[in-house]
């Protein structure tokens, strides 16, 4: 699987969906795939196949192009931070100290980052 372009559908999946007040579950039954299938792909954890991107590109009223990022690329702190954010793999607590931070602007978590910086430095003394 190619990781980056999963990221990317998934990227704009979750942005096409909630810019139209959806639920993942609204989402997967529409597309016809389960929630847990459709939250995954949201994660950049599983890619479509091709039918279910153009099911996907018509549900959430984008075009394929978008979903595939040919349209221009996804920045890549927000790519990063959606694939931080939901892995599975990671405690909740991580996941959700991730989720906290998004919305921040980047003035905000540079600062965070020099106190996180700080504390990692004191830890280590």
């Amino acid at each position: 699987m190619n990781e980056e372009l999963a990221i990317t559908v998934g990227t704009a999946a979750r942005a096409a969906r909630e810019r139209q007040g959806l639920t993942q579950g609204d989402v997967a039954s529409q597309v016809g795939i389960a929630m847990e299938v459709y939250s995954r792909m949201e994660r950049g954890r599983v890619l479509p196949s091709s039918t279910t991107l153009r099911r996907l590109s018509m549900v959430l009223r984008i075009r394929a192009d978008t979903l595939l990022g040919l349209d221009g690329p996804t920045p890549p702190q927000e790519a990063l931070t959606m694939a931080l954010a939901d892995r599975e793999e990671d405690p909740p607590s991580l996941r959700r100290l991730v989720r906290a931070l998004r919305p921040l602007d980047e003035e905000e978590l540079k600062a965070l980052g020099l106190v996180i910086q700080g504390v990692l430095a004191f830890r280590a003394r």
